[in-house]
């Protein structure tokens, strides 16, 4: 990555959008070396609606969230002395957070939010579309037009309401100026403007009614029923009998491995090793919402044993990646509560790993997956900072040997999407090309898999493009799926289910949402 150069930056927003964000995004700028960050409030020239303001403290209440959060109105007091605009500034970069826009002779980064820029732009988008597409656009001093040059769409999973939607794409907002800062990074395009319904009083009233009505449904779900349930599915399938060659979900029967009514399965890792095959997962207690790594071995006659847990740590573990090196397996279990990305050996295959190395430290990584291309090993991960969505920014690391040390990919990171992003899976080669799965989070956590074909992989540059969406339904009953794994043997998928508290409603819902043969 570029080094960034010295520069002196002004962050201009307007004074009803002053969010805590920009607080966020403030102490992020100043922390780069050599750089000089400061702030000016402008006062909006129009009339200022009210509806934005009520929507946001209404949510508060309903949700019932008391910690601070990205969209929390402040007043100028909260900003920083260090941080305020001093007479006679002339800044090298503007990010321009205004609705109207300010005059400056300076070069200008203004994020848009379905082509619109300002707080009630993205809120409006949140409130009527969902998530929008965010462009940062790059305008130079005496233009009123700029070029885009870095755009993506942020995960709306972990966020509730329009103040949590704001959150989550701020977030990915400061990810994308960041990343213009250090360099060139997406194709620039010219920005084009489109309309947008502004949120109005009676919208939030309506709103506000069916978020009471939901909030009383949700109630009574969680009273009967776990409330995120998966399970995985397996089956043993022929080359030209899988997924990735069908496109499709049909084929050989999928069988669903038992779990108790208080556990849940999810992200399986088929491997054939000495003549057996090994089937390992996600193994998550309702209780604790604290997932181990477990496995099952299945018998010659194709049957799967009892899951016995094999890596517990103090902290949450998914995703149990296996690669084999030397003759040795290691696994990469999910650890982004841990902040690091951490290798385990099998000392005892399969019962017992040890922790052998950290390979990136510091940082929240979640679905690490490794690829050897072109004689390099090739690391992909989804990454966050505590704020937002955990599925749409995309980070790749790359080294010479599985012990490292990794290096961080030229491009990083290389993607903000939440429909592309974050891996589903192993990698695999077809016709001598590289695909990967991925999850799609764009309607919910875990919405559909996505087949992506890889263009470019290598150090400075990484591009895929779609082949087609797998989504839960008919073979695979249920609203989800978020994992693919075959390995010309065992094929493995998982998904999410209807889960009551109760073993016998459980029983009932099993029988009424199994495969269908």
């Amino acid at each position: 990555m570029q080094a960034r150069q010295p520069q002196d930056i002004l962050v201009a927003v307007d004074t009803t959008a002053f969010a805590r964000w920009i607080l966020w995004l403030t102490e992020r700028l100043a922390r780069e070396p050599r750089s000089r960050v400061f702030v000016r409030l402008v006062e909006p020239t129009g009339a200022t609606s009210t509806a934005l303001p009520t929507l946001l403290s209404l949510e508060k209440m309903l949700v019932g969230k008391r910690q601070p959060g990205g969209a929390d109105r402040l007043g100028r007091d909260a900003l920083d002395a260090k941080y305020a605009e001093p007479a006679g500034f002339r800044p090298d970069i503007v990010i321009d957070l205004t609705a109207e826009g300010i005059d400056v002779q300076a070069v200008r980064l203004r994020p848009l939010y379905d082509r619109q820029p300002g707080e009630i732009a993205l809120a409006s988008a949140l409130f009527f579309r969902g998530t929008p597409d965010i462009a940062i656009e790059k305008i130079e001093p005496g233009q009123a037009v700029g070029t885009v040059v870095a755009s993506g769409t942020a995960s709306l999973e972990a966020a509730a309401g329009v103040g949590g939607g704001i959150e989550a794409v701020a977030s990915r907002v400061i990810t994308l100026l960041l990343k213009t800062l250090s360099g060139p990074s997406d194709v620039p395009v010219v920005a084009q403007s489109t309309a947008i319904r502004q949120i109005q009083n009676r919208d939030v009233a309506v709103r506000t009614a069916k978020d009471v009505a939901r909030a009383a449904v949700r109630a009574a779900y969680r009273l009967c029923c776990h409330g995120s349930h998966w399970r995985v599915g397996w089956r043993f399938a022929e080359p030209g009998g899988d997924v990735w060659s069908r496109r499709d979900l049909a084929g050989a029967r999928w069988n669903v491995l038992p779990d108790p009514v208080d556990h849940f399965y999810a992200d399986p890792f088929p491997l054939h090793w000495q003549g057996r095959d090994y089937l390992f997962f996600e193994d998550l207690d309702h209780k604790t919402e604290k997932g181990v790594i477990a496995v099952v071995a299945f018998d010659e006659a194709g049957r799967p044993g009892p899951a016995m847990p094999v890596i517990e740590e103090p902290w949450h573990l998914s995703y149990p990646f296996l690669i084999e090196r030397d003759g040795d397996i290691f696994m990469i279990p999910e650890s982004s509560a841990n902040r690091d990305i951490s290798l385990y050996r099998a000392v005892d295959f399969p019962l017992k790993w040890q922790r052998t190395a950290t390979l990136v430290d510091g940082i929240e990584a979640a679905d690490a997956t490794i690829v050897e291309q072109d004689g390099l090993l090739y690391m992909f991960a989804v990454v966050r900072d505590g704020v937002g969505g955990y599925s749409d920014t995309l980070a790749i690391w790359w080294a010479e040997d599985l012990f490292g040390p990794w290096q961080r990919h030229e491009g990083n990171p290389v993607l903000v999407d939440d429909r592309t992003a974050r891996p589903a899976g192993n990698f695999v080669r077809l016709d001598g090309a590289l695909h990967r799965p991925v999850q799609d989070c764009r309607r919910a956590y875990g919405a559909a898999l996505g087949l992506m074909k890889v263009t470019r992989l290598d150090r400075e540059g990484f591009t895929q493009k779609s082949e087609g969406l797998i989504q839960a339904g008919g073979a695979w009953p249920g609203k989800r799926i978020h994992t693919l794994n075959y390995n010309g043997r065992l094929e493995a998928i998982d998904g999410f289910t209807l889960r009551p508290r109760l073993k016998p409603a459980a029983d009932l819902v099993d029988w009424w949402y199994g495969p269908k043969g």
